[in-house]
């Protein structure tokens, strides 16, 4: 199985973004969306799992919640806008992955069995940071992250 992962795409849903999550079984979307045109976007793709971001305030955004807990085949993945808003121990909960945006740097960190990671920013390019997604394949129990420069 594979999932698409983009985040803080602030209302801007670009071709190269779309291509590299081409294919996902799934997507999840870190927050910062800025248009439910970007989640209708995805959607064309696959079906897309989202949370609100800090910057989605809209009327469409009201329904987002702030976090998701997902599982994928015996994988769960728990997906928010902040990581510092972190209200749980991800080990001790069983989670496999947090997922999270908010601060436009891709990272793919273990700890304690957990992987921690970040697409980056797929939205208008922010200071000198990349603008990347992400991609899980997900076999059984085994997790392989990516991510993806588009630009």
């Amino acid at each position: 199985m594979t999932v698409g992962v983009i985040s803080d795409t602030h209302g801007l849903l670009r071709r190269e973004a779309l291509d590299a999550l081409r294919g996902s079984d799934a997507i999840l979307h870190a927050g910062d969306i800025g248009s439910r045109d970007v989640l209708e976007g995805l959607g064309e793709l696959a079906p897309v799992f989202a949370v609100r971001g800090n910057t989605d305030a809209a009327r469409w955004a009201r329904t987002l919640h702030g976090v998701q807990a997902l599982t994928f085949e015996s994988t769960c993945i728990y997906l928010l806008h902040d990581l510092h808003q972190l209200d749980l121990d991800p080990a001790v909960a069983g989670i496999n992955a947090v997922v999270h945006g908010h601060s436009h740097r891709p990272t793919m960190e273990w700890k304690a069995g957990v992987l921690y990671f970040n697409p980056g920013s797929a939205g208008p390019r922010r200071f000198k940071l990349p603008v990347t997604v992400g991609q899980f394949v997900i076999e059984g129990a085994s997790l392989k992250p990516e991510i993806i420069d588009i630009l």
